[in-house]
C-alpha cells in the first residue's frame, strides 16, 4: 500500500511540474501571436511556482513580454501619436525586474554544478540603452500628476545603477542619478511616504550637490515622525551631531534653535545657547538667545552681557541693541525697589544716583534703537524711551516725543 501511494503522489508532482512548463509554452505562444496582456497574465502561476523547471527562461519570457508592451507604447510617443504613458512606464520597470530576475536564476548552477549564462548579454544591452527612459518616464508621470508612478520610475533608474544585470558592462557616465535620487526623496517626503523618502534621501547625502538638502530632509523626516519623548531626544542628538560635525552650516544651528523655541523649555534653551557660545564666540545669534533666556529669567546683568555681545557683533541689529536698553532699564527699577527704603519710601541721593546711572547707559541704547528704528517698523521703544526721559527729568525730550505722540502725556 505504502509502494502504491509513493507512486501516485510522485505522479501528481510530474504532472503539476507539466502543467506549470506548459503554462510557459503558452504564453509563449501567445506573446508571438501580439496577445501581450493575455501572455504576461497567463505565465503569471509559473513564475513562483516551485514546480516550474525553468525559471530563469520563464522570468526572461516576462521581460520580453514587458519590453514588447514598452516599445510599443514608445514607438507612438516617438511618432507623436496618442500614446499611454503609464502603461508605456510600467512595463520598462516591470520588464526591468523581471530581467533581473531571469539573472538571478541564470546565475545559479545548473544540476551538474556548472553555471551557464544565457540571458545576461542580450538583457544588459537592452536595459544599458533603455535604461535613460526609467529616468524620463518618472518626468512624463511627474508631468501626468502621477506621483506614484514617478516614484516607482525613478526608483526603478536609482537602483538599476547597481544591478548585478550590468556586473559585465560599463555604464555610461551617470550625470542624472543624483538629481534622480533626492527628487525621489523630495517627492515621497510631499506625499508622506517617509519611509522611501528616508532611503532616498540617505542616498541622496552621498552626493556633494545634494547633501545638505537631504540631510535636511532627513531630519524633517525623523522630526515629523516622532511620536514619543525617545524619538523627539533621537532627533535632538542627530542634529546636534549633524551640527557638531558641519558647525558652518546654518541650518543645524536653526533647526535647534527652532527645537528649543518649540520646547519652551528656558533652562534647556539657555544650556544650549551657553555652549553654543563657547563653541563660536563670534555666534550673534547664540548670544542674543541667551540675553533671552536670561531676560525671561529677569537675571538683568546676564543678560545684558549677552545682549552687548550681540550687538557688539552686529551694531545695527535693532532687537536686540532694544532689548540692552530695556534690560537695563529694568535694571534700574528692580535696583531702585532694592535700594528703597521700604518703610519711608525714600532713597539716598548716593543710591539714587547709582539708579540714575544705570537709566543713562539704558538711554544710549533706546536712543540708538530710535535712530536705527524710526518709524518703530521693528521695535516699540518709545514708551520706555518716555519712561527714562520723565526719570532723567528731561522735560525737552520728553515734549518731543509727546509731540510725535500725545498718547505719551497719559502715561
Amino acid at each position: 500500500m505504502k509502494k502504491i501511494l509513493t507512486l501516485a503522489l510522485m505522479a501528481v508532482a510530474a504532472t503539476t511540474a507539466f502543467a506549470q512548463d506548459n503554462l510557459v509554452k503558452e504564453a509563449k505562444s501567445l506573446f508571438t501571436s501580439g496577445k501581450l496582456d493575455e501572455a504576461a497574465a497567463k505565465l503569471a502561476p509559473a513564475l513562483t511556482s516551485a514546480e516550474t523547471k525553468d525559471k530563469a527562461a520563464a522570468w526572461n519570457l516576462l521581460n520580453d513580454i514587458k519590453y514588447k508592451v514598452y516599445t510599443n507604447e514608445f514607438q507612438k510617443f516617438a511618432m507623436k501619436q496618442e500614446f499611454n504613458t503609464d502603461r508605456m512606464i510600467n512595463a520598462l520597470v516591470e520588464g526591468f525586474k523581471a530581467a533581473e530576475e531571469c539573472e538571478k536564476y541564470d546565475s545559479q548552477p545548473n544540476e551538474k554544478g556548472k553555471v551557464k549564462i544565457r540571458f545576461r548579454k542580450t538583457n544588459a544591452d537592452r536595459y544599458a540603452n533603455d535604461r535613460q527612459w526609467l529616468y524620463n518616464g518618472g518626468v512624463l508621470q511627474y508631468q501626468d500628476k502621477n506621483m506614484d508612478g514617478a516614484i516607482k520610475a525613478w526608483g526603478a533608474y536609482i537602483e538599476s545603477a547597481k544591478s548585478p544585470l550590468f556586473q559585465e558592462k560599463v555604464l555610461p557616465q551617470d550625470t542624472l542619478l543624483s538629481d534622480a535620487t533626492y527628487n525621489t526623496a523630495l517627492l515621497a517626503y510631499q506625499q508622506k511616504d517617509y519611509a522611501t523618502a528616508k532611503k532616498y534621501a540617505e542616498l541622496a547625502t552621498k552626493y556633494p550637490d545634494k547633501e545638505d538638502d537631504a540631510l535636511n530632509m532627513k531630519l524633517f523626516i525623523q522630526k515629523e515622525t516622532a511620536q514619543t519623548k525617545a524619538d523627539s531626544l533621537e532627533y535632538l542628538a542627530e542634529l546636534k551631531k549633524l551640527h557638531a560635525a558641519k558647525p558652518d552650516k546654518e541650518q543645524f544651528f536653526n533647526l535647534l534653535q527652532e527645537y528649543y523655541s518649540r520646547a519652551n523649555d528656558q533652562a534647556a534653551l539657555k544650556e544650549w545657547a551657553l555652549e553654543e557660545t563657547k563653541i563660536n564666540a563670534n555666534n550673534k545669534m547664540a548670544w542674543a538667545l541667551l540675553g533671552e533666556a536670561e531676560m525671561n529669567a529677569e537675571n538683568w546683568d546676564p543678560a545684558i552681557e549677552a545682549f552687548k555681545k550681540a550687538a557688539d557683533l552686529d551694531p545695527s541689529w535693532i532687537p536686540v541693541v532694544f532689548n540692552t536698553g530695556v534690560c537695563l532699564n529694568s535694571k534700574a527699577i528692580a535696583l531702585q525697589d532694592q535700594l528703597m527704603d521700604k518703610k519711608t519710601m525714600n532713597i539716598t541721593n548716593a543710591n539714587k544716583e547709582k539708579v540714575m546711572d544705570v537709566l543713562r547707559q539704558a538711554l544710549v541704547y533706546l536712543e540708538k534703537t530710535r535712530q536705527l528704528d524710526p518709524q518703530q517698523e521693528t521695535t516699540h521703544w518709545a514708551y520706555p524711551l518716555y519712561r527714562i526721559y520723565y526719570s532723567l527729568n528731561d522735560k525737552a525730550k520728553m515734549a518731543e516725543l509727546e509731540a510725535a505722540d500725545p498718547s505719551l502725556k497719559n502715561l
